[in-house]
């Protein structure tokens, strides 16, 4: 990982950490997959699983307890933009969910990102388009209103 992109890694993960912890109101749209959930890992069935809902991550741990910084900092980044409504899906829990991911995508780490049924990257690439503001755009063509724009408008009427 780049210095800014580790830098702002490590920004989200204190701020996360702060952040009211463990659950609250922002997971409650949130959908987690435990062991056997999500049916091992066949090309067919993680198909499905991609193209089932708007946002999918696929990470180490749950959104309320990740596992790792990485998906710690996922979680973190779908939470400042006010995504409430995704599947997630604990690789530690099944260890064919978890190779059978990495073979779907051809992406060899965990977590990984999906947009609409779309491979969008793991924590780096998802960092950089929140850090470039391409991660608003594309949640703006799912429907899905960015927080950050809310409060970049009260900033701007201050």
């Amino acid at each position: 990982m780049s210095g800014s992109l580790g830098r702002a890694a490590a920004a989200l993960l204190r701020w996360g950490r702060g952040a009211g912890g463990g659950g609250g109101l922002w997971s409650l749209g949130v959908r987690t997959a435990g062991s056997g959930a999500a049916g091992g890992g066949s090309a067919e069935q993680l198909d499905a699983l991609v193209k089932k809902d708007k946002v999918v991550v696929f990470l180490k741990g749950t959104p309320e307890q990740p596992q790792c910084g990485f998906s710690n900092a996922v979680v973190q980044i779908l939470r400042l933009h006010g995504v409430r409504d995704y599947a997630a899906y604990n690789v530690l829990d099944d260890p064919e969910l978890r190779q059978g991911i990495k073979d779907y995508s051809n992406w060899p780490t965990i977590p990984q990102v999906y947009l609409n049924g779309e491979f969008v990257g793991g924590c780096d690439i998802l960092l950089q388009m929140h850090q470039n503001g391409d991660l608003v755009e594309e949640l703006k063509k799912l429907g899905i209103h960015s927080a950050l724009l809310d409060e970049k408008k009260d900033q701007d009427s201050k």
